[in-house]
């Protein structure tokens, strides 16, 4: 049995990539309240890209 995959619209990929990069930027640079939360920022980011994948009309 196959999941069907939908696009996740652009306001959602944008908020989760941003997410994304955040995290990263986290780790990588002190950056005073996003590197103490660095790692669930990139984990919330790609959750909700599975999420919006996932989900029809996310």
């Amino acid at each position: 049995m196959l999941m069907k995959l939908t696009t996740p619209k652009n306001s959602v990929w944008g908020i989760s990539t941003g997410l994304g990069v955040l995290g990263i930027l986290g780790k990588l640079v002190n950056i005073p309240f996003i590197s103490d939360y660095a790692f669930v920022l990139l984990a919330i980011g790609f959750v909700l890209l599975v999420l919006a994948c996932l989900l029809k009309g996310l």
